[in-house]
């Protein structure tokens, strides 16, 4: 089940405030000059992907390496990692005026990219995009840690990247189709930041009462 958290995590990091408006212009660079491909945009946001992804699994095998290393500290570490996730989620309600989640608003210039100019691409983006990404990342990220296992943070920090590649990629191909599903989501960001609030506040109080694994139990 917190792999399933990891995943909606990914989900609401793509719609949110500061990355899901630039989805057009990442849909544009991989189409490159002239008449849009849907293959080549295919390719390029495929590359996209799978660069942030193997960067946020990275992060995942050194939050799982250093969750084995701390294993005889959980308490500790279950209280440090929820406080964390708290913080953000207050962040989003709005209890915290912080501007550390908001994103870069440079672009980048590039003509005609490839598949590999793609994955060289989507690696930049997750480090360039941390401070937009962050909240969730980070969320995910302190999850990794309390599984105190390599190979277990790998894999919450991979479903962490499908949640947030799966609808970046299915924008890539629709992008004419979802213009009008992106301006609904864009009027009712109080509503989704407000509900992104509650759910990291929720998963951090679990967290560090060590009653996460017992609910998602119950859930199960």
């Amino acid at each position: 089940m917190q792999y399933i958290i990891s995943f909606l995590e990914g989900i609401i990091t793509f719609i949110s405030p500061c990355l899901l408006p630039m989805i057009p212009i990442y849909v544009s660079y991989f189409a490159g000059g002239g008449e849009r491909s849907q293959k080549k945009t295919f390719l390029g946001a495929l590359g996209f992907v799978l660069g942030f992804t193997s960067i946020f699994m990275a992060l995942g095998a050194l939050a799982g390496t250093l969750g084995s290393f701390l294993k005889q500290y959980q308490t500790a570490v279950n209280i440090i990692s929820g406080l964390v996730v708290i913080f953000f989620g207050l962040n989003f309600l709005g209890v915290l005026k912080l501007y550390l989640f908001k994103g870069i608003t440079k672009t980048v210039r590039t003509d005609n990219m490839g598949f590999f100019s793609s994955i060289l691409f989507g690696m930049i983006f997750s480090i360039g995009w941390t401070p937009c990404v962050g909240a969730f990342l980070g969320s995910a990220l302190m999850l990794a840690s309390q599984q105190g296992h390599v190979l277990e943070g790998i894999f919450m920090l991979f479903t962490y990247s499908i949640g947030l590649g799966i609808p970046f990629m299915l924008s890539a191909v629709l992008i004419d189709y979802l213009k009008s599903t992106f301006d609904f989501i864009k009027r009712h960001y109080k509503i989704i930041n407000l509900i992104s609030g509650i759910f990291l506040v929720l998963i951090g109080v679990l967290m560090a009462t060590g009653t996460l694994g017992w609910f998602l139990g119950l859930l199960s």
